[in-house]
């Protein structure tokens, strides 16, 4: 599997912190997704769950999101189509901050785009690779 890692530069786990602050916060009991960006955790899971140390390998990789036009059409997608980054704009509506984090997150997507041509998106992202055999 692969999952966000907290407190990474790259573009989701920035999205997912931009978005955080137009979201409501969690009910109390809420364990955050991106816990299971963080070795430890998903180590102690899976033994919890009798599967042996020696079967849990976990490497970071990158994902690189990219695709023709401008950073601010993969942002669409991501306020279209991605379940946190759909909230936050939702909540932002209500509050009426939407274009605050429209423009929070195009300086954003703008930054972490390294294709160097602005009608082209190439962003990385890293993520934590799991593999997990029994």
């Amino acid at each position: 599997m692969g999952n966000w890692i907290p407190n990474d530069p790259t573009l989701v786990t920035q999205i997912l912190k931009i978005s955080s602050a137009y979201s409501p916060p969690p009910p109390e009991c809420f364990v955050s997704p991106m816990k299971w960006g963080v070795e430890a955790d998903i180590v102690e899971r899976f033994q919890a769950a009798r599967v042996k140390r020696e079967n849990i390998a976990c490497v970071r990789d990158t994902y690189v999101f990219a695709c023709d036009g401008p950073p601010s059409g993969l942002l669409d997608r991501f306020q279209n189509f991605y379940g946190p980054t759909m909230n936050a704009f939702e909540a932002a509506e209500k509050t009426g901050r939407a274009a605050e984090l429209r423009r929070e997150l195009e300086v954003l997507f703008n930054a972490q785009n390294v294709s160097g041509d602005p009608q082209r998106t190439y962003i990385p992202a890293t993520f934590l690779r799991v593999n997990v055999t029994v």
